[in-house]
């Protein structure tokens, strides 16, 4: 197989959800390629197409001493190289318009933030790459509104729009997934669930986002019960020394028992 051709992996399933997950960060070589390996193994056991993220930049910090990576190329090459040696397709971030093209050539599936999704120029740059745009839903915006964000993806020439919700600003301090949204979402584009980033304690006193990692599963179920067609999670195999959003991800090794659960729950549903 080509590695620049894996449409065979990037569908929307009519019986299962599809895996959006990885690490918040690309931090080295080793620990993509552990970390894909062990999504790779479990997703392909359970017939769940797979999508291997990783952030090659983080753009989106509280505090300048924050991590923020490991060199844009670098990164960007690591994410090429988990495509290649597993043959699954990749998806990152995108924060500014003379990023695109570069990331373009290394993924296939390029995000908008959730805080840009306003951004006109940079939705209509990833879109004229052609590759999977997917919408991250503004914290601060109704689902109905993303029919916005789709419309300038699909103006573009390009159909192909996703869009995800990350739970919405509750408070100062809490994120809260409001259910009703994801058929309000559906009927605009394939819409995706993220669970963790949903579970997010932003604007800590700190400047370190605090998370609910114990409520990970939780959420998924609800989700996959709504009928989400696809979830997207963070995760690692040492969360607490992550380099990044470390306190709301999921250990690598709870993956596997969470996910033969989620897919007993679709299941279900898919009988009824």
């Amino acid at each position: 197989m080509n590695k620049r051709n894996l449409n065979k992996k990037i569908v929307n399933p009519k019986n299962n959800f599809f895996l959006i997950a990885g690490p918040c960060a690309i931090e080295g070589e080793d620990m993509a390629l552990r970390i894909a390996e062990h999504l790779v193994h479990i997703t392909d056991n359970l017939k769940i197409p797979f999508y291997f993220k990783g952030s090659f930049k983080k753009a989106n910090r509280s505090r300048l001493d924050s991590f923020t990576g490991i060199g844009d190329e670098k990164a960007l090459k690591i994410l090429d190289k988990v495509r290649d040696n597993f043959r699954v397709p990749t998806l990152t971030d995108v924060h500014s318009v003379n990023h695109v093209e570069m990331v373009a050539s290394y993924v296939d599936v390029i995000q908008i933030p959730a805080f840009l999704i306003r951004q006109t120029d940079l939705i209509v740059a990833a879109a004229k790459t052609g590759k999977i745009v997917n919408l991250k839903k503004g914290q601060f915006m109704s689902p109905e509104s993303m029919k916005h964000a789709v419309k300038k993806v699909v103006d573009s020439g390009n159909k192909q729009a996703w869009v995800t919700d990350r739970g919405t600003m509750f408070g100062y301090q809490d994120m809260l997934v409001d259910f009703r949204g994801i058929p309000k979402m559906k009927e605009i584009a394939p819409t995706i669930l993220d669970v963790t980033h949903s579970l997010q304690k932003p604007n800590q006193s700190g400047g370190v986002t605090g998370g609910q990692p114990e409520m990970i599963e939780t959420i998924a179920r609800a989700g996959i019960a709504a009928g989400v067609d696809g979830l997207f999670l963070e995760t690692h195999f040492d969360p607490k020394n992550a380099k990044s959003d470390g306190a709301n991800m999921l250990h690598l090794n709870e993956i596997n028992p969470m996910m033969n659960r989620l897919v007993q729950i679709r299941q279900t549903i898919n009988s009824l």
